[in-house]
């Protein structure tokens, strides 16, 4: 990924993710040079204007970390009314996503290869979304890298604001762990109000398709954890200490 020299500066240091050095096959390099600039949105720090990006006005689904894309592209297959957008860092799951997405035809679908918490903070409007998925986060399980961990206060605030009234946040984990901090986090924050919460053996997922990493969680025993929270239009808390 190039940078940009003119990217604004961010107050985020802590990041979520680690950029593994994942090896590109052929046909995922080939698509990032011929299918990018079809559904490929460059990072740019200027806020999206989803009706141009899309050619239409419906709404938004963002899903943040989509893997290697296979369940993004299925949701957008599935629902050709509404319009996703996917943000993913790592360079091979972002070319297995541009192959789904041409084998399946899709058109209501873009991607942005780059850090989610900065894409939140400078590319997407306040209240332009009506749905944003946080599927099966890296959990960071030991307790120094806890602060590592994306749902953090001032990452639920960011989200909060970047939803339409009413919007919601869907969130699944296989770590109980995780599963604690998020219900602990998302409760303190008083943006979100949980309209379902199911705990479950990968046999009720909670509006969406299975994913790689759900499955992988349960070849290791784990239970899965699903979320449905809606936006509330509560004051926001004071986060001037907060720190993500």
């Amino acid at each position: 990924m190039t940078s940009n020299s003119d990217t604004p500066p961010h107050r985020r240091t802590v990041r979520s993710f680690v950029r593994r050095a994942g090896r590109l096959t052929a046909s995922q390099q080939r698509a990032l040079e011929e299918l990018w600039p079809s559904y490929g949105v460059a990072f740019d720090g200027k806020p999206i204007r989803f009706d141009d990006l899309f050619g239409r006005t419906a709404p938004i689904v963002l899903e943040i970390g989509f893997g290697n894309g296979d369940t993004l592209v299925q949701q957008a297959a599935d629902n050709p009314g509404l319009d996703f957008l996917g943000i993913e860092v790592h360079e091979p799951g972002v070319g297995h996503c541009l192959l789904k997405a041409r084998d399946a035809g899709v058109t209501n679908l873009r991607l942005i290869r780059h850090d989610a918490v900065e894409v939140l903070d400078t590319m997407i409007p306040a209240a332009s979304l009506s749905r944003v998925n946080l599927y099966f986060p890296d959990p960071w399980p030991k307790k120094r890298h806890h602060k590592r961990r994306i749902v953090q206060p001032r990452f639920l605030e960011t989200v909060a604001e970047r939803l339409s009234a009413g919007g919601s946040f869907n969130v699944a984990t296989d770590w109980a762990g995780y599963a604690e901090h998020i219900d602990a986090t998302v409760s303190a924050s008083g943006r979100f109000e949980c309209a379902e919460r199911r705990v479950h053996s990968g046999d009720q997922p909670l509006d969406r398709p299975g994913t790689k990493f759900e499955r992988r969680g349960l070849r290791r025993g784990h239970r899965i954890w699903d979320w449905r929270f809606l936006r509330v239009d509560n004051q926001p808390p004071d986060l001037a200490t907060g720190e993500l």
